[in-house]
C-alpha cells in the first residue's frame, strides 16, 4: 500500500471515529434535555388541584377485632330484568344497608294503580339491621320509592348522597304524613364509615342529571362498586365530570364485584354528548315561526339549562308548566344547579298574550301520561295553552319501554291539529343519559372486577353486557345474571346464590302502599272489560225470598236496547231462588255464590261477555 494511501484511510478512519463521538453527544443531549422536559411536565400534572396523584397498593383482607372474615351479601330488590324500580340491599353479618329505593310506572293491566315500587317485606324483617340509605342519583327510578320505604321502616335510617340528590329526595315527604330521615350530604372520593362494618365511597360520573355518582362499598370481607346510571360525557354540560382517576384507583386497590348499568348494552358504540342536544334544539327553535312548547323530563337538569340557554339566545320568554318540573325547576334555582337569566321567566297564565315568537313553554309529558301538561295540551283540555298551527313541539326523549303507545297517541294527536312536531332521535334533540358498549367496556376496564352482575335493564340488555364483560377479560363462570330477590354471597373468591328472598311488586294506590292482590285487578279488569251487573234480592225473616228483584248495570249493556234480556235474567233469578229455598240453605255466602255462577253463565250465553256479577241479598 502506498503511504499517500495509508495516510487517507487513517484519516478517514479518524473522521469517522469523530463523526461517532459528535453523533453519540447530541444524542446525550437530546436525552438529557426529553428528561428535563418530561420532568417538568409530571411535576405540572401532579402539582394540579385536579388531578391527583394515583397511589397503588394491593388489597388487603381486613379483619375487624380479630373476627373471622364472613361472606358479604348483596340482594338485589328490584331492576333486574325490567326498567324501574331500582333497589339492592348489602348485609355483613347483623348489618344492612341499602343502595337506591326507586320506582316504575304502571302498565294497562295495573288498573287504579298510580306507582309501582319493589316489595320490601323483606327489609321490614330485618329493619333493625339497616344501617344507612344511599342514593346514586335524583331520578325516580331511584328516589321515587323513598318516601314509602320510610313510611314502613321508620325515619330511624339516615339517608346519604350528594346536595341535589338529597334535595329531590327531600321533596318527596312533601304533603305526606312521614317524617324525614336524617340526611349526609356526601363528598366525592370522600370514605364516609356507615356502621360498624360497612364504610363508602362516593364517586363523580356522568349521566342526564347533576350529582351523580358510582359507589364504592367496602365490608370487612369484601369491595363492591355499584355505578348507578352513567355514561361517559367528556364534555358534560356542568359538574365534576367523570373521575377516571377515582373509578381507575379503586381498580388498582381491587375489586370484587361491579354492578354496572346495563340499559344500553344493546346499543353499540359511544353515547353522544349532552352537549349535543343544544346545539340541534337551538337549531330548531331557530326555524320556529310560532311558540314553541318544549317537553323535557324535569330532571334532567343538564338540558333544563340548555333550553333556558337556547331561549335566551333567540329572545324567548320562558313559561313552566307541570307540577314536577315546577318543583324541580325550584330546587334546582336555588341550590344553583340552574343559571335563570334576570326577567326571561313568565307565568303560564301569559303564553296566550304573548307574540307567538318570543314565548317558549317548557312543560311535562313526554312519556305520554295522561294528566300531563303535554297531553293536556295534545287533547285541547289545558287550561292556560290552545295548540296552534304555528305552534312548534318538540319532545326531548325517547319513549321508556311500556310507554309507547301513550307517547304515539300524543304525537298524533298534535299532528291532528297541525302543529309542527319534533320527535324523531334522528333530528338529535334527545340523547341518552346512559353508557353504550363501548363506555360499558372502559368502566370494566377501569374497576377490572373479579366479578360482575349487570343491572338496570331488561334480561337481553343484562345478557348482551354480560358479553362485553367477558370481551374485557372477566371469566364467563365470574358473571352472574341474577334475578331480583337473589340472596348473592360474595368473598374475594367466590360468589354464588345461595338463596331467594321475597320479591316483586308493591302497588301504590293514591298515596299510601296498597295491599291489592292480583284478585283486585282482575276484578278491574272485568269491570273494565266488560262492566258490572247487580242483582237486589229481597230476603224475609221467614226464610223466604221476595221475587221483586232489582237489576242495576253499568257498563255492561244499555238499558233500553236490553229490556228483554235483564226481563229474562230476572226469571232466571227467580228460579234459582225457588231452587236454593228447596235446599233449606241459610249460609248467605253460599247462596250468592250459587246465584253468582248461575247469573255469570247466564249472561255469558246469552251475550258473549262477563261482567262483574253482584248478588245482594237485603233483609226485610
Amino acid at each position: 500500500m502506498k503511504t499517500e494511501d495509508t495516510v487517507e484511510l487513517l484519516l478517514g478512519k479518524k473522521q469517522e471515529h469523530l463523526l461517532k463521538n459528535s453523533i453519540r453527544k447530541e444524542k446525550k443531549q437530546i436525552m438529557e434535555e426529553n428528561k428535563v422536559k418530561m420532568s417538568k411536565k409530571l411535576k405540572e400534572i401532579t402539582s394540579m388541584p385536579t388531578i391527583k396523584k394515583r397511589v397503588f397498593r394491593t388489597r388487603k383482607k381486613r379483619p375487624l377485632d380479630d373476627e373471622k372474615i364472613e361472606k358479604t351479601y348483596i340482594i338485589p330488590l328490584g331492576g333486574l330484568e325490567e326498567v324501574g324500580k331500582n333497589m339492592t340491599a348489602f348485609m355483613y353479618k347483623d348489618e344492612m344497608i341499602i343502595v337506591d329505593a326507586g320506582l316504575s310506572f304502571p302498565s294497562d293491566e295495573h288498573l287504579g294503580i298510580d306507582l309501582i315500587i319493589p316489595n320490601i317485606s323483606y327489609l321490614e324483617a330485618n329493619v333493625s339491621k339497616i344501617k344507612a340509605l344511599l342514593i346514586t342519583h335524583g331520578h325516580e327510578d331511584h328516589i321515587g320509592a323513598i318516601p314509602f320505604l320510610y313510611q314502613k321502616l321508620g325515619n330511624q335510617i339516615d339517608m346519604y348522597g350528594t346536595k341535589l340528590s338529597l334535595a329531590l329526595a327531600k321533596a318527596k315527604f312533601e304533603k305526606k304524613e312521614i317524617k324525614k330521615p336524617k340526611t349526609h350530604t356526601v363528598v366525592p372520593r370522600k370514605v364516609i364509615k356507615l356502621s360498624k362494618y360497612f364504610t363508602a365511597e362516593f364517586i363523580s360520573i356522568t349521566h342526564s342529571i347533576a350529582d351523580a355518582c358510582a359507589i364504592c362499598i367496602r365490608t370487612p370481607g369484601a369491595t363492591i362498586v355499584h355505578t348507578g346510571d352513567f355514561k361517559i360525557d367528556l364534555s358534560p354540560v356542568k359538574g365534576d365530570g367523570f373521575d377516571f382517576a377515582g373509578l381507575a384507583k379503586l381498580g388498582e386497590e381491587g375489586v370484587d364485584m361491579l354492578l354496572s348499568d346495563s340499559t344500553n348494552s344493546l346499543v353499540p358504540g359511544y353515547t353522544p354528548s349532552e352537549k349535543s342536544v343544544g346545539k340541534n334544539i337551538a337549531e330548531e327553535v331557530s326555524k320556529a315561526k310560532g311558540r314553541v312548547i318544549l317537553a323535557a323530563f324535569a330532571s334532567h337538569v343538564h338540558r333544563i339549562q340548555q333550553i333556558i340557554n337556547v331561549a335566551a339566545q333567540f329572545d324567548r320568554k320562558i313559561a313552566i308548566d307541570g307540577r314536577s318540573m315546577l318543583k324541580i325547576f325550584d330546587i334546582c334555582e336555588k341550590l344553583g344547579y340552574l343559571d335563570v337569566p334576570k326577567g326571561i321567566m313568565i307565568d303560564i297564565t301569559q303564553a296566550e298574550k304573548m307574540p307567538e315568537d318570543k314565548v317558549m313553554v317548557i312543560c311535562t309529558g313526554t312519556q305520554g301520561e295522561p294528566l300531563a301538561a303535554l297531553s293536556r295540551i295534545a287533547n285541547g283540555t289545558h287550561k292556560y295553552i290552545t295548540l296552534r298551527e304555528t305552534d312548534t313541539v318538540i319532545i326531548s326523549s325517547t319513549p321508556i319501554p311500556g310507554n309507547e303507545k301513550a307517547t304515539s297517541r300524543n304525537v298524533n294527536q298534535l299532528l291532528k291539529k297541525q302543529a309542527d312536531v319534533v320527535f324523531e332521535r334522528s333530528v338529535g334533540v334527545h340523547v341518552s343519559g346512559h353508557a353504550s358498549q363501548e363506555e360499558q367496556k372502559l368502566m370494566l376496564n377501569l374497576i377490572k372486577p373479579t366479578f360482575f352482575m349487570p343491572v338496570h335493564g331488561e334480561y337481553s340488555m343484562l345478557k348482551k353486557h354480560k358479553e362485553s364483560a367477558i370481551m374485557t377479560g372477566v371469566k364467563p363462570e365470574n358473571v352472574i345474571l341474577a334475578e331480583n330477590g337473589f340472596k348473592i354471597a360474595l368473598t374475594h373468591d367466590s360468589c354464588k346464590v345461595e338463596d331467594k328472598v321475597p320479591a316483586g311488586l308493591t302497588l301504590i294506590d293514591g298515596s299510601r302502599i296498597s295491599d291489592i292482590g292480583n284478585s283486585v285487578l282482575k276484578d278491574r279488569q272485568s269491570m273494565a272489560d266488560d262492566g258490572i251487573f247487580v242483582a237486589n234480592i229481597p230476603l224475609y225473616k221467614t226464610g223466604k225470598f221476595g221475587y221483586n228483584i232489582e237489576i242495576v248495570t253499568k257498563g255492561f249493556v244499555y238499558v233500553k236496547d236490553a229490556e228483554q234480556l235483564l226481563s229474562d235474567a230476572k226469571e232466571m233469578i227467580r228460579l234459582e231462588l225457588k231452587n236454593i229455598e228447596g235446599k233449606n240453605l241459610s249460609d248467605k255466602t253460599k247462596m250468592r255464590q250459587i246465584l253468582r255462577k248461575k247469573i255469570s253463565d247466564y249472561l255469558y250465553k246469552k251475550t258473549d261477555r262477563s261482567p262483574m256479577v253482584l248478588p245482594i241479598i237485603l233483609e226485610v
